[in-house]
């Protein structure tokens, strides 16, 4: 019985040698993900109508520069005011791929009003659905519109708080986006986005600044089949 123990021990002894050796043999190998480093400011201002220069980026796969290798996306109309979006991308040795955006911001400098704060929404203020004229008024909700430019605002929700907060979903339900404010004081969007569903507005119509109140007011389509008229004040 003492000799069959032995054996065993020995067998099992090499075959942990040879599991380890194998183990040492197998070679490492580190793989470098594209790290990208934007030539100018990340978010770009640029005056209508006087032209758009991309500085790029530099891209580097360790200390490697592969920047000859990146690809641009997305393109910028300098006589249209808007929020534009470039995004750079490239792929190491390995095939995995990187990116990185700019933001670029067409303003109108000649709009001088700053619309910026923090506002709540008005009592009044409801979600309309036309197919069956059902009302729900909602209000107290805050708002924050930020001016990124003049005349350019990013709002932290269209839609007032009406899902964010009203419903309680959280703020991946918030409608947030860009509109410009132009110099008679109307105001159109310029993008708008609900994360957790993946959509946007429909259309906004009536939107304005009230420059003797300090209000803000817009009609927003959502899906098809909403309306939400609101109303915001300092």
């Amino acid at each position: 019985m003492k000799r069959i123990i032995y054996i065993l021990s020995a067998i099992s002894s090499l075959v942990m040698f040879a599991g380890c050796e194998a183990t040492s043999e197998d070679p490492s190998k580190i793989t470098y993900f594209v790290s990208f480093e934007i030539q100018g400011d990340q978010i770009m201002l640029v005056p209508v109508g006087t032209g758009f220069t991309d500085p790029g980026v530099v891209a580097l796969e360790g200390e490697t520069d592969i920047t000859s290798t990146v690809t641009a996306s997305g393109s910028v109309d300098a006589n249209e005011i808007g929020v534009y979006t470039i995004t750079y991308s490239a792929a190491n040795l390995d095939g995995f791929s990187s990116s990185v955006s700019r933001t670029v911001l067409v303003y109108d400098p000649d709009v001088t009003a700053d619309i910026s704060g923090s506002y709540t929404v008005a009592a009044g203020s409801y979600r309309l659905t036309p197919g069956t004229g059902a009302r729900v008024a909602f209000s107290d909700y805050g708002v924050t519109l930020t001016q990124r430019a003049p005349g350019i605002y990013y709002v932290s929700d269209f839609l007032g708080g009406y899902y964010d907060k009203r419903a309680g979903y959280g703020s991946a339900y918030a409608m947030t986006g860009y509109f410009k404010l132009n110099a008679d004081n109307t105001i159109e969007p310029l993008s708008s986005y609900v994360q957790g569903w993946g959509d946007s507005m429909d259309e906004m119509t009536n939107g304005a600044y009230d420059g003797e109140t300090g209000d803000v007011y817009w009609e927003i389509g959502y899906a098809g089949t909403m309306t939400f008229c609101i109303t915001l004040t300092k």
